[in-house]
C-alpha cells in the first residue's frame, strides 16, 4: 500500500481522478486497509492534503460499505477500526488538525449509528475515561467525538430502540459530563483568565452542543435535577454565559467566522428555544424567559452586532423570541402594543434592512444570494438556524405575532413602518431605494400566516390585501425597463410574485407571465434567475390534483421561453459555469413538461441544444441537480414528441446514441444511471423487434462491472426489464437468461440496499421468460430467496418476498401454475 499517498493526491485532480478512484477501490478490498488508511491520516509528517483526502476517503468508505453486504468489510477489519477510532480522535486534538478531526468524527458517527451499543459497548466508557481536568486539547477531541455520536438523535423519530440507546449513554455519560461542564465554566469565569482560554472556550462550544443532544428527545433526570444551576434567571450558568464576552476572544470587525463566545451564545439560545417548545413547564413562573429576552435586547437591540460573524447569533436570538411568542405562555411579555412597537423598531426593522454585505453578495456571489434568499424555513418548524438569514428570522418574529393573536397590533405597527419606507422612496427614488426594499420585505412578512418552500404562501393575514399592494407598489417595478430602477427592486417585484403566486388567479398569472419571460433576457444574474425560478413554480401550481397550467396555456410563450433559458445556459464559458445555475435547467424541464405537444416541430432543435449542453458539461460533471434536470428534460421531450408522433423516435436515437456511447466508454459514473434509464425509455417506446444497436448493449449490461455502481442499478433493472418484455426468447437462446438470474441471485438479493430491485427484475423474468426455459432455474431462485430470509431477514425483505410469491401465484403464465409454484417450494421445505 506504499502508493496510497500518491493515489489520494491523484484523486483530487480531475485528469487523474477516475484511475485513482479505481485503484483506491481495489486497495480498499484488501484486509487491513481501513486501519492502514487511518494510520496514514494520523501521521503528522505526512502531506496535509494527503491526510485530509485520506480522512474523507475513510468517511466515504464507511458511509458506503459499513452497513452493506457488497463488497463486504471483514469483521476483523471492522473490529480493528472500532478499536482505533477513539484513540485517533484524541491524537488529532491539536487545533491544527481540526479539518481532519472533523472527518474522523463523522466516521465515528457513521460506525456508531450501525454498531453502537450492541457491537461497540465500550465506546462511551472510552470517551469518559479520556476526559481531563487540565488537558483541554484532549477534551476538545473527546467532546467532538461524543457530539458526533449523539447529534443524530436530534433528527430521530421517538422509538424504543432510540431511548434504549439514549439511556445507555446517560447512565455512563451524564455525571462526567456535568462535572466537566461545571469545571469548564469555572475556568471561563476565572480572573485572570487561564492561558488556554481559547481551548477551554472551544470545549464549552461542544459541551453546550452535547447538552442539546442529551435533552433533544426527553429531559434526563440528572439534568432536570440541575435545572436551576443552568437556567436560573439571575445567576444560572446559561444567562452568565450569554453575557460573557472576554475581549481576548473577540474577533475583528470584518471577520466572517463567529467568535467562540458568539458560538456559545448561539447554542445556548438554541437550548432555550428547545426548552420553550418541549419543556415549557420548566421555564414558566421562573423569570427565565424574561431574563433571556432582556439579555437578547442588550445583545442585539437597536442594530447591534451588524457583522457577518454574528449572523447566526442574531438569527437564533430572533428565532427564540418568535418561539416564545408562539407558545402563548408569555402574552403579558409580548402582548402590548408598546412592546410590539419596541420589538419591530428595535430588532425587526434593523435586521430586515439590507447591509453592505448583502449588496456585495448580490453583485459578486449572486447564486449564494439567491440560495439564502430562498431558504425560508417552515414557520415554527424548529429547524436549525443554519442557512436562515437575519431577514428571514426577523420576518418570523412578525409572523409569530400575527399567528399568536396579535394580528391587529402587529399589522398596525408594521404598516406604519411600511408606509414610512414607501414615502421615503417616493421622495427620492434614486437615493432611497433601500427604504422600499425594506418596506416590501416587511409587507411580505406581516402578510404571511403560513408558507412552505415548495408552495409559497398558503395563508395570509386577513388585514392585508396583497393583490392591491402588488398593483399599487410592485407591478410598476415588474414592468420597469432594466436600468431604470435598482435591480434589487426589480428582483423584489419578481420575488413578490413568487411568494404570493397562490393568491393570484390563473388569469392574473397569465397576464404577468410575459413580463417574467422578458426578465429572462436581463443582464443581471439574480434577475433572470429569479424569473426562471418564479416561472417554474407558477407552472407547478396545482388545483387539487390537477396542474393549473396546461399545454394550451403556454403554447405561444413556450418556444421563446426555452430559447431564452437555453441561451443563458449556453453563454457560460466553462463546463462548470454552464452547470452552475440549475434553476435555469429546472425551468427548462418544467416548460417542456407543461408544453408537451405544444412544442410541435420545434422539438428537434431543442433536443440538439440539450445534447450540445450535455456534451460540454460531461467534460467535468460538477452539479448533480443540473445533471438531473437536463436528463429529465430530454426524457420529457422524448415522451411528449413520440406520443404525438411515434415516427420521431429515430430522431432521438440518432441524437442520443453517440453521446451515450461516449459516456459509457469514458465511464462518466455521474451520468451512467441516467443513460440506462433513458435507454430503457427509448426501448420501451419500440413496438417491434429490438434494434441491433440495443441488442449489442446486452453483453455489457450483464457484466459484473456494470453493477458495481449502486446508482446505476435502478436504470439497469429498468433496461433489462425492457429487454425482457421485448425479446425474452432471444435472450434465452443466447444464454442471457442465466446471466440475468445470476445478477439477481448473486448481486441484488443478497444486498439489503438492492434486494427490492432484485425482486422487481425477478418478477419481470417470471412475467416474460418462457416457462419452459425458466423451470430449470426456479427451484434455485427459491432457495436463494429462502436462504436470504434465513440469514438476513428485514421487514422490507419479508414484504418483497411475500409480494413476489403472490405475484407468481396470480400471474397468468402457462406452465407456472399455482400448483407448480407451491410444489417447487414444498420440495425445498416439505410440510
Amino acid at each position: 500500500m506504499a502508493e496510497l499517498p500518491s493515489l489520494l493526491l491523484a484523486s483530487l485532480r480531475p485528469d487523474s481522478r477516475k484511475h485513482a478512484e479505481q485503484s483506491l477501490h481495489s486497495l480498499s478490498l484488501q484486509p487491513g486497509f481501513l486501519t492502514h488508511l487511518l494510520s496514514l491520516v494520523l501521521q503528522s509528517a505526512q502531506d496535509r492534503a494527503v491526510r485530509l483526502a485520506g480522512s474523507v476517503y475513510l468517511k466515504n468508505l464507511v458511509k458506503s460499505r459499513w452497513d452493506d453486504d457488497e463488497p463486504p468489510i471483514a469483521e476483523a477489519d471492522r473490529a480493528a477500526l472500532r478499536e482505533a477510532l477513539v484513540p485517533a480522535m484524541i491524537q488529532l486534538s491539536n487545533p491544527s488538525d481540526k479539518a481532519v478531526r472533523a472527518q474522523v468524527a463523522e466516521s465515528i458517527s457513521l460506525v456508531a449509528k450501525c454498531d453502537f451499543p450492541e457491537r461497540w459497548p465500550d465506546l462511551v466508557d472510552k470517551l469518559t475515561v479520556s476526559l481531563s481536568d487540565s488537558n483541554f486539547e484532549i477534551n476538545v477531541g473527546v467532546l467532538e467525538t461524543a457530539h458526533s455520536i449523539f447529534r443524530p438523535w436530534r433528527a430521530e423519530t421517538r422509538s424504543d430502540a432510540l431511548f434504549t440507546e439514549i439511556n445507555y449513554v446517560l447512565t455512563r455519560f451524564t455525571n462526567p459530563f456535568l462535572s466537566l461542564f461545571l469545571h469548564t465554566t469555572t475556568l471561563l469565569f476565572a480572573q485572570p483568565s487561564p492561558p488556554n482560554l481559547s481551548q477551554v472556550a472551544q470545549a464549552m462550544v461542544f459541551l453546550v452542543d452535547i447538552f442539546y443532544d442529551l435533552t433533544c428527545q426527553d429531559l434526563p433526570p440528572g439534568i432536570e435535577d440541575s435545572h436551576a444551576q443552568f437556567f436560573g434567571a439571575q445567576d444560572g450558568l446559561f444567562i452568565r454565559l450569554l453575557l460573557w464576552d472576554p475581549p481576548q476572544l473577540q474577533g475583528e470587525p470584518d471577520d466572517t467566522t463567529p467568535s467562540l463566545p458568539s458560538q456559545i451564545k448561539t447554542r445556548i439560545l438554541e437550548i432555550i428555544e428547545l426548552f420553550v417548545k418541549l419543556y415549557p413547564e420548566t421555564l414558566q413562573n421562573s423569570g427565565t424567559v424574561e431574563a433571556f429576552v432582556r439579555a437578547i435586547w442588550d445583545l442585539i437591540g437597536g442594530g447591534k452586532r451588524p457583522g457577518v460573524a454574528d449572523d447566526g447569533l442574531v438569527s437564533q436570538s430572533l428565532r427564540f423570541i418568535a418561539s416564545a411568542i408562539r407558545t402563548g405562555y408569555y402574552k403579558d411579555l409580548f402582548g402590548s402594543k408598546d412592546t410590539i412597537s419596541g420589538l419591530v423598531q428595535g430588532v425587526v426593522v434593523p435586521n430586515v434592512a439590507l447591509r453592505e454585505h448583502e449588496l456585495e453578495q448580490f453583485e459578486d456571489d449572486p447564486l449564494e444570494y439567491i440560495r439564502l434568499d430562498l431558504a425560508l424555513p417552515s414557520i415554527g418548524a424548529g429547524v436549525s438556524n443554519e442557512g436562515v438569514t437575519r431577514r428571514q428570522a426577523a420576518a418570523d418574529v412578525l409572523r409569530a405575532l400575527v399567528g399568536s393573536g396579535h394580528e391587529a397590533e402587529a399589522t398596525e405597527v408594521t404598516g406604519a413602518w411600511i408606509g414610512q419606507g414607501l414615502n421615503e422612496y417616493n421622495a427620492n427614488k434614486a437615493q432611497n431605494w433601500r427604504a422600499k426594499d425594506t418596506a416590501i420585505y416587511l409587507l411580505i412578512a406581516i402578510a404571511t400566516r403560513g408558507s412552505t418552500t415548495q408552495h409559497g404562501v398558503t395563508s395570509t393575514n386577513a388585514l392585508i390585501d396583497v393583490v392591491q399592494f402588488f398593483s399599487d407598489h410592485v407591478f410598476q417595478d415588474l414592468q420597469a425597463q432594466e436600468g431604470s430602477i435598482h435591480p434589487i427592486l426589480q428582483v423584489d417585484s419578481i420575488r413578490f410574485l413568487h411568494t404570493f403566486r397562490n393568491q393570484l388567479v390563473k388569469q392574473q398569472l397569465l397576464s404577468v407571465l410575459p413580463e417574467l419571460v422578458r426578465h429572462l433576457s436581463s443582464d443581471n444574474y439574480v434577475t433572470y434567475t429569479y424569473a426562471a425560478i418564479s416561472i417554474e413554480r407558477i407552472l407547478f401550481i396545482r388545483q387539487g390534483t390537477q396542474l393549473m397550467f396546461t399545454e394550451g396555456d403556454v403554447r405561444e410563450v413556450a418556444p421563446g421561453l426555452l430559447h431564452a433559458l437555453l441561451s443563458k445556459v449556453e453563454k457560460a464559458p466553462t463546463p462548470e459555469k454552464m452547470a452552475e445555475n440549475d434553476y435555469l435547467m429546472k425551468c427548462v424541464m418544467r416548460v417542456i413538461v407543461t408544453a408537451r405537444s405544444a412544442l410541435g416541430g420545434g422539438y428537434d432543435q431543442i433536443l440538439q441544444r440539450l445534447v450540445a449542453i450535455l456534451g460540454v458539461i460531461s467534460k467535468n460533471p460538477s452539479n448533480p441537480n443540473f445533471d438531473q434536470y437536463i436528463f429529465e428534460s430530454i426524457s420529457a421531450l422524448m415522451r411528449s414528441a413520440v406520443q404525438a408522433n411515434p415516427g420521431t423516435l429515430p430522431t432521438f436515437e440518432r441524437a442520443l446514441f453517440g453521446p451515450f456511447t461516449i459516456i459509457l466508454q469514458q465511464d462518466i459514473d455521474q451520468y451512467i444511471p441516467y443513460v440506462f434509464q433513458i435507454l430503457a425509455q427509448m426501448l420501451d417506446l419500440h413496438t417491434d423487434e429490438v434494434p441491433a444497436e440495443y441488442r449489442s448493449l446486452l453483453p455489457i449490461l450483464l457484466t459484473p462491472a456494470s453493477w458495481q455502481q449502486k446508482g446505476s442499478i435502478p436504470g439497469l433493472v429498468k433496461l433489462l426489464k425492457a429487454f425482457l418484455s421485448h425479446d425474452a426468447k432471444s435472450m434465452v437462446a443466447a444464454g442471457q437468461l442465466t446471466q440475468v438470474l445470476g445478477v439477481v441471485q448473486q448481486r441484488l438479493i443478497p444486498s439489503k440496499i438492492n434486494d427490492g430491485w432484485g425482486f422487481e427484475l425477478l418478477q419481470a423474468v417470471i412475467q416474460y421468460a418462457p416457462a419452459a426455459a425458466l423451470q430449470q432455474y426456479f427451484r434455485g431462485v427459491i432457495i436463494t430467496l429462502l436462504s436470504r430470509m434465513q440469514t438476513s431477514k428485514t421487514d422490507k425483505y419479508v414484504y418483497h418476498f411475500v409480494y413476489f410469491l403472490g405475484f407468481c401465484l396470480a400471474i397468468n403464465v402457462e406452465g407456472l401454475t399455482p400448483d407448480y409454484i407451491i410444489g417447487e417450494v414444498e420440495t425445498i421445505q416439505p410440510r
